[in-house]
């Protein structure tokens, strides 16, 4: 959605109803490191919420979208050589003197509203995988974790309490192994054993 009205001027666009940086077909060209777009600030707010960034869209008709969507691309050889490559990296730091009274979260994920009957397939997280075919993808997985510094984490989730219906449910009965869920560690695969029969 372009923008045909003068930025910069206070009396024509008070709004700013839109911008764009570069296009699709004529992007901005980065020779050096650094960042692009960038806000920076601190708070020193006793109460009440400070976000530095804000966006809500509201759908009231059957189109579809995002509220921010991010894409990453790799186009060159041997891209991120000593380092990482994230099409998003979000983090939370509690520093020296800082302590946490109430939750603090890298990331937070949350699904819900007022509607009793949403339809639909609805999830907090969900994790897509987008390969084209015919390739090998055995070093890829849906989730990993490491202990990217020199402590460490011990546990693996957090989880409710054991409820008869929630996610976290004591065995009923003795079922036996169905299925089985490959995950690697330290380069050697173990199994999650699931079954079909609670």
């Amino acid at each position: 959605m372009a923008n045909n009205k003068p930025i910069g001027v206070a009396y024509a666009d008070p709004q700013l109803d839109s911008f764009q940086v570069g296009a699709a077909n004529e992007p901005i060209e980065i020779t050096s490191a650094g960042v692009l777009n960038g806000a920076y600030a601190t708070t020193s707010a006793t109460s009440g919420d400070t976000r530095l960034n804000f966006n809500r869209l509201t759908f009231t008709s059957t189109g579809s979208g995002e509220t921010a969507r991010f894409l990453t691309r790799v186009t060159g050889a041997n891209a991120a050589t000593a380092g990482t490559i994230n099409g998003a990296h979000v983090s939370t730091s509690v520093n020296t003197g800082g302590t946490i009274s109430g939750a603090a979260n890298a990331i937070r994920a949350t699904i819900g509203g007022t509607s009793t009957n949403p339809g639909g397939t609805l999830a907090a997280l969900q994790l897509d995988s987008d390969f084209a075919s015919g390739g090998t993808w055995s070093n890829a997985s849906f989730l990993r974790v490491t202990n990217s510094g020199t402590g460490e984490v011990g546990n693996f989730a957090l989880m409710p309490a054991v409820s008869a219906t929630g996610v976290f449910r004591a065995k009923v009965g003795s079922p036996v192994v169905s299925h089985t869920i490959p995950v690697v560690s330290g380069g050697t695969t173990y199994y999650i054993m699931v079954s079909s029969i609670a």
